[in-house]
């Protein structure tokens, strides 16, 4: 007899697992560092607290543009960090009061496999009929010559800082640079960012990519096409020295966050221990139900997948949470689209193909591009570079892409996405809605108008 009937490894989006259906079920979580996990406590939440103070910051520098004059007297980030932590910081004591007080047993150290269906506990073996694993990910640390000699952040750390430094290196130009460079550029910080390839955000369509690179190249200092080949202690923090098109160059900065990506925590538990299997980058492999390869293992979220979204893992927690109590009903996602969004400065959120994608996969197509400044909120951003961009299906008539650079673009992004998921046309979508006008939603009614 197993100790458990279920165990859940990792307390992010794996402690919404469990139901009032589980109430006469063995339960057990484990997770050794903070309930809420990455999300919560180190990612999208806090960043986006953040965010909204840079935004406001910027909004004070740029509001002469629209005929208001106004300075920016100063930037208290020791209040601002306390308004984001003050909220988040008491939520895990509290997490971890309900979870016991549920019935559920909480282990608060590291979890590793050592069989199939057996973990390791601190000194304790326990068994579960049925595990699911939802450890998560972490910074992924690049092998650059000097990195572990010196003082350096990842976004693990970097928003608990003392004080915003007058200078920041980023290694890295996907969304934890466009993010945090935004934040503490807005905040006074000069940043600087190294990207090895040709633009920031590479994987967003390359309209939207090359318009973020254009516009971030006025705010930040841009090193694309460039490696850091060393880095090494200086007397202003960290000398980060760097080989790109104009040559090697020193970026001499206090602070040097390093934004490289993110690996599966599989590795922390052993996966292989209980003969899982992983994929190339260390994902658990499940199928459609996310059971894995080993009976009565699942796994959702940053272990099993490469979205690294939260609401990806949440809807993947109410797919999993339905499996484990009918296994004779499985379900499954009702989609393969992953919408995302970077909140940015401008804001970039997208779902399905890219142009480029439906080219290189041999897709008929058809692509309709609108500027906000076609419409009435447009004019009255005085907005002359954000967009949205559609790719359709000519013959179906079906939406195959929606990408957005602009203010409000994850929101702009949603009745897109719903029309997606729901299979109506980008006529239906277009024709057979009303758009509230002035709202800046009329730069979606006539993208969809335009195909």
């Amino acid at each position: 007899m197993h100790d458990y009937d279920l165990i859940v490894i990792g307390a992010g989006s794996g402690n919404m697992l469990f139901t009032d259906e589980m109430t006469r079920m063995r339960t057990a979580i484990v997770e050794p560092d903070r309930f809420g996990g990455t999300c919560l406590n180190r990612g999208c939440i806090p960043s986006k607290m953040l965010v909204v103070a840079a935004d406001a910051a910027l909004a004070v520098e740029e509001s002469a543009r629209l005929g208001v004059h106004a300075r920016l007297e100063r930037v208290d980030w020791p209040a601002i960090r306390a308004r984001v932590f003050g909220r988040i910081d008491p939520l895990h004591e509290q997490s971890v009061a309900y979870r016991r007080a549920s019935g559920v047993d909480v282990f608060t150290e590291p979890a590793r496999f050592i069989g199939p269906r057996q973990i390791q506990v601190g000194d304790r073996a326990i068994t579960g009929e049925q595990i699911v694993v939802a450890s998560g990910s972490r910074p992924a640390i690049p092998a650059i010559p000097g990195l572990d000699g010196v003082e350096f952040h990842t976004s693990d750390t970097i928003m608990r800082i003392a004080e915003v430094p007058r200078s920041m290196a980023v290694i890295g130009g996907g969304f934890i640079a466009a993010e945090m460079g935004h934040v503490f550029a807005a905040f006074g910080s000069a940043v600087s960012i190294v990207q090895r390839g040709p633009r920031l955000l590479m994987a967003e369509d390359e309209a939207v990519s090359q318009r973020f690179t254009d516009q971030a190249a006025r705010r930040f200092d841009l090193h694309l096409d460039t490696v850091v080949t060393s880095v090494e202690r200086s007397a202003t923090g960290v000398a980060v020295t760097v080989t790109g098109p104009a040559g090697p160059a020193v970026l001499d900065v206090e602070v040097l966050l390093v934004a490289a990506g993110r690996q599966p925590n599989t590795d922390l538990l052993d996966a292989t221990a209980a003969g899982l299997a992983l994929d190339a980058h260390g994902h658990l492999v499940t199928d459609e139900t996310y059971r894995t390869n080993v009976a009565g293992v699942w796994s959702l979220g940053d272990a099993t997948n490469h979205f690294q979204l939260k609401h990806m893992a949440n809807a993947e927690m109410r797919v999993l949470t339905h499996n484990l109590i009918h296994p004779e009903a499985l379900r499954r996602l009702p989609t393969g689209l992953a919408p995302h969004a970077v909140f940015s400065h401008p804001q970039i959120a997208g779902v399905g193909l890219t142009e480029a994608q439906a080219v290189e996969q041999g897709i008929d197509h058809v692509v309709a591009v609108r500027p906000y400044s076609d419409t009435a909120y447009g004019w009255a951003l005085e907005d002359t570079e954000s967009f949205v961009k559609l790719v359709a299906d000519p013959t179906t008539r079906l939406l195959l892409g929606a990408h957005i650079i602009g203010p409000q673009a994850a929101t702009l992004l949603q009745p897109l996405l719903q029309g997606m998921m729901l299979g109506l046309t980008v006529d239906q979508l277009g024709r057979e809605v009303l758009y509230v006008h002035p709202a800046l939603t009329e730069v979606v009614e006539q993208a969809l108008l335009e195909l």
